[in-house]
């Protein structure tokens, strides 16, 4: 299999991200304990390290963080995002003056710990799969403000992106199945309106609901809360089909538990939104010395 790239987080999209997490946290005065104890002319010296086994991943919104509190600030990666670490791995060195040091630090470490944990159980996730064909794929369960950053960790942990927003794919979902009144009538509905360039998903929760999507023709077929049984039939299906087949999704009762089992039934992907909602951080520090 190729390696797929990292994709590079443009640097408009994180200024503007860092700037707005740096301003929540000087709000109206800036940093008034670090102005009230170290002179402006003091500088330092400091180490992120990695505190625990994991996947680094957000050092480009770290380094942010110290540029735009201050741009004499110079900060060093000594690893790079999508990089496994072993507790104790130093990741970055910085260095400049002081009050841009420790005003700048807790809003860099949030974004590492925050996107470095994602990683790390994405991780943990893709592989407990790697021995299959499977992918593991997050979902748009983000925090607010935060997807494309989230989304970005996945990518560094060995997980796939499913789309970013309401605009990039047609996903047809149960609600949308009732609204438009059934199957046949919300895929010729999506085929009709869709670009040549939009690919169209549809959820099914049984093999019947499955067959009508195969005679009318998808994208890609989500998959919802069957268990591995029901899976391996579809993909069967999905096999034996003339007109070839399509991607198939699995989705719902999606853990650490269950995906070896999920990926085995040979689906293409597998969705969950354990990767970003329920991971934990990942436990980075900062040593500061006088410099």
């Amino acid at each position: 299999m190729t390696t797929a790239f990292l994709p590079e987080l443009p640097q408009l999209m994180v200024e503007d991200q860092v700037r707005a997490a740096l301003l929540e946290d000087l709000g109206r005065a800036g940093d008034i304990t670090s102005n009230a104890t170290i002179g402006p002319e003091r500088q330092a010296t400091a180490e992120m390290n990695s505190r625990e086994a994991g996947i680094i991943s957000g050092l480009p919104l770290a380094e942010a963080a110290f540029r735009l509190i201050n741009p004499a600030i110079h900060f060093e990666p000594l690893v790079a995002d999508g990089t496994r670490v072993q507790p104790g791995a130093v990741i970055a060195s910085i260095s400049g003056p002081a009050r841009g040091l420790l005003s700048a630090e807790r809003v860099a470490l949030n974004y590492l710990m925050h996107l470095s944990g994602i990683a790390t159980h994405t991780a943990r996730f893709a592989d407990a799969i790697a021995h299959t064909s499977a992918r593991v794929t997050c979902t748009r369960k983000t925090i607010p403000g935060l997807r494309g950053v989230e989304k970005y960790a996945v990518r560094c942990g060995g997980g796939s992106s499913h789309r970013y927003g309401l605009d990039d794919a047609i996903m047809i979902k149960d609600n949308h199945i009732v609204v438009a009144g059934g199957i046949v009538e919300a895929l010729r509905a999506a085929k009709a309106f869709a670009g040549h360039l939009v690919k169209i998903e549809i959820e099914v929760d049984t093999l019947e609901q499955f067959e009508i999507v195969l005679n009318e023709g998808a994208d890609i077929c989500l998959l919802d809360n069957m268990g591995p049984d029901m899976l391996r039939q579809a993909v069967a299906i999905n096999n034996a089909r003339d007109g070839g087949r399509i991607t198939l999704e699995a989705s719902g009762n999606v853990n650490l538990d269950t995906i070896k089992s999920i990926a085995e039934t040979g689906v293409d992907y597998i969705s969950t939104s354990k990767i970003t909602m329920a991971a934990p951080t990942l436990d980075i520090g900062l040593d500061m010395s006088i410099g």
